[in-house]
């Protein structure tokens, strides 16, 4: 640890090394005793160190950025900054960063973060409220109950101020016995553990410690000795150290060595740049009973459907191109937490499941119990989608069966479908096994909803969170994936008919129908797919197509050629726009900026290679500014010369010369 250290310190490392030494570990203060024998000639210079340990956290209102959903960056001279580094303000939150790319950090996630504290903010209400403990959250007033659901009777919905029913028994019992108040910034010797077991600059650790109430402890390890170091200094200037620990270690092994049922963390976060699926068997078991596991997956491309064999390799899930393919992902990596849950008699309860930007972010319970794993095979689907036009048919995996006071499990039967699709003709992909029950717990998005909404100052994206969880509650729990709008009438090559009339016309079947946080355009419907088309077939007997341009063969022309056997009115219904929708809150927003989404992964050099942003530059835009010019092509490499394949030599429309150029390097 001492020889990793090292590398991240300056070349006069003694003032560095004193901060360090104000923290608990030892092993800074024995590698501070072996580098002052090492050089004696050095001084150490305590006016840095004496600077950084009276530091303090600058509040976020103080100094607000220029763009609501931009963190605030400034190169300062305030005491304790390295050479090259800035502070990063977010949240109640100043963290020391380098400028160079040594560390990560990514400004986008800050919706990541503050949904994050949301959520954990809930679950120790409700987890504390078991041991004797009331958290107080900063600007909290009486709860707001938002109400989002529609009656029957159109009535416009309304907002109650009610309490949570855990802090109400709180108050029947209070003659009984006495509670505690935990408040944030305090250590609570009744409240949780939290592992973040890829911290990077620690800054979400930070957040915790200075917005969470509740917390005994934060361990915010990273496996890079640059990172931890950071984490320790990053703890210091926020005065946190008594609820946050540095550790530099392999998160894996952190975790398994929490395995004890008394060493379990009862919140364990994992962000890492890519996939988590190296640490979830770890995750799974390190978690207490009941704990939360918030769990991030950036690597899109694999669960989005581009490498359905990686994918499988990866969660033991394939996944296939599709309209429907984020919310897919949230089900894949519910399918691989419960799947290795599973293992050690436990299994999982999801809370909240978001598929935001570039990510998706689940939350979920663990519990264990060896009944309840039984249920694990028909919880579980095989998914089997047409390439033509789009429908799909879910295959449990299982089946259960309710025998008086016991449970019969036997194989499921099919396949749902013939060798060829029903409508079109078409053939099926087979995906999955995915999860299959519901992805959210209403009545806790309820609670979280209700707390955002009732303290809007607390968090810079509230506004944000709260349209989306909005939609979360909107959604229909009980039926898996969504067709899309667009894709219906594109298939047909008809004109798409307004949300609202198509929304209507399923209301008017006596059909049930909801959007997708996922996915703007959605159509979340108990409607088989046989009524979806006969909508369409006659919302295009009133927008004809020329079907004399139309290949025999192709979806559109099988899908046309049928009579409808349902005729659909598309009258708009008052109650077919949703309460999200009519209140205008903010659910899917634009990118505010360029280049938006997934930064360089972190390097030891730091900064960004020249490689990388010249192929950002080439490759930027490129669907939008189509080549016209033959002699444009002159700027792309030859894949087949890269290959040994290119026949053409200098006659090639593309370009040897980069591959040229990397030869002569390599000589």
């Amino acid at each position: 640890m001492c020889t990793g250290l090292s590398l991240a310190f300056p070349k006069k490392r003694s003032s560095l090394l004193q901060i360090l030494t104000t923290g608990h570990n030892c092993v800074f203060k024995k590698f501070r005793t072996m580098d002052s024998k090492k050089e004696p000639e050095e001084s150490p210079d305590t006016t840095s160190a004496g600077a950084d340990s009276t530091t303090t956290a600058v509040p976020m209102e103080e100094t607000k950025p220029s763009s609501p959903t931009e963190s605030s960056q400034t190169s300062s001279t305030e005491p304790g900054l390295l050479p090259g580094e800035t502070v990063v303000r977010e949240g109640k939150a100043a963290i020391l960063f380098p400028s160079a790319n040594e560390v990560f950090y990514n400004p986008v996630q800050e919706f990541n973060r503050d949904l994050t504290c949301a959520v954990i903010t809930e679950f120790a209400r409700v987890q504390l409220a078991q041991r004797g403990v009331r958290i107080l959250i900063p600007g909290e007033k009486d709860r707001v109950v938002v109400q989002l659901s529609e009656e029957k009777n159109g009535k416009v919905d309304q907002e109650t101020s009610e309490q949570p029913e855990n802090e109400q028994q709180m108050e029947e019992e209070g003659d009984k016995k006495e509670f505690i108040t935990a408040s944030v910034g305090e250590r609570c010797e009744q409240g949780l553990h939290v592992l973040e077991g890829l911290a990077a600059s620690g800054l979400r650790s930070v957040r915790f410690a200075l917005e969470l109430p509740g917390l005994k402890s934060i361990t915010a390890n990273d496996y890079s000795a640059k990172a931890a170091a950071l984490i320790a200094r990053n703890a210091q200037h926020n005065n946190v150290s008594h609820i946050l620990q540095a550790s530099q270690r392999d998160a894996s092994m952190v975790m398994y060595e929490a395995r004890g049922r008394k060493e379990r963390y009862d919140v364990i976060d994992l962000d890492p740049y890519g996939s988590p699926s190296p640490f979830l068997d770890a995750a799974v078991q390190a978690v207490s009973e009941g704990g939360l596991l918030c769990i991030t997956c950036t690597d899109m491309a694999v669960m989005a459907g581009n490498s359905g064999e990686t994918c499988y390799s990866k969660y033991g899930s394939v996944s296939i191109k599709s309209k429907y393919c984020h919310e897919m992902a949230l089900r894949i990596i519910l399918h691989s937490l419960d799947q290795r849950a599973a293992v050690y008699q436990r299994y999982i309860e999801p809370l909240l499941s978001v598929s935001v930007d570039f990510y998706i972010r689940v939350f979920v319970r663990v519990k264990t119990g060896q009944v309840v794993v039984k249920n694990s095979a028909s919880k579980q689907a095989l998914l089997y989608n047409c390439v033509g036009c789009g429908a799909f048919h879910l295959q449990r995996m299982g089946k259960k069966m309710s025998q008086g006071k016991h449970m019969k499990y036997s194989a499921a039967t099919g396949p749902p479908v013939g060798p060829s699709c029903e409508h079109c003709g078409q053939r099926h992909q087979l995906g999955g096994p995915i999860w299959a029950e519901p992805i959210h717990d209403i009545t806790f998005v309820q609670k979280v909803l209700s707390a955002v909404s009732g303290n809007p100052t607390r968090f810079r994206t509230s506004k944000r969170i709260e349209g989306v969880l909005s939609m979360v509650t909107e959604e229909l729990q009980d039926i898996p994936l969504y067709y899309v709008l667009d894709h219906l009438s594109s298939t047909v090559h008809c004109n798409t008919p307004s949300m609202l009339q198509f929304r209507s016309a399923l209301m008017h079947a006596g059909y049930r129908v909801s959007l997708s946080h996922a996915c703007k355009n959605a159509v979340k419907t108990d409607a088989p797919a046989e009524v979806l088309w006969d909508i369409i077939r006659c919302w295009e007997k009133s927008n004809p197509v020329k079907r004399e341009r139309l290949s025999e063969t192709s979806p559109a022309h099988r899908i046309l050629s049928k009579e409808p056997t349902l005729q659909a009115c598309f009258e708009i219904r008052e109650d077919a726009n949703p309460q999200s929708r009519k209140r205008h809150l903010t659910r899917f927003q634009e990118n505010p900026q360029a280049n938006w989404g997934p930064k360089a992964r972190a390097k030891a050099g730091g900064g960004v290679s020249s490689e990388l942003e010249d192929k950002r530059k080439q490759f930027q835009g490129k669907r939008k500014k189509q080549i016209t010019d033959s002699s444009q092509l002159k700027s792309f490499p030859c894949k087949k010369f890269r290959k040994g394949t290119c026949t053409y030599g200098d006659k090639c429309c593309y370009s040897h010369e980069h591959e040229q150029e990397t030869e002569e390097k390599m000589d």
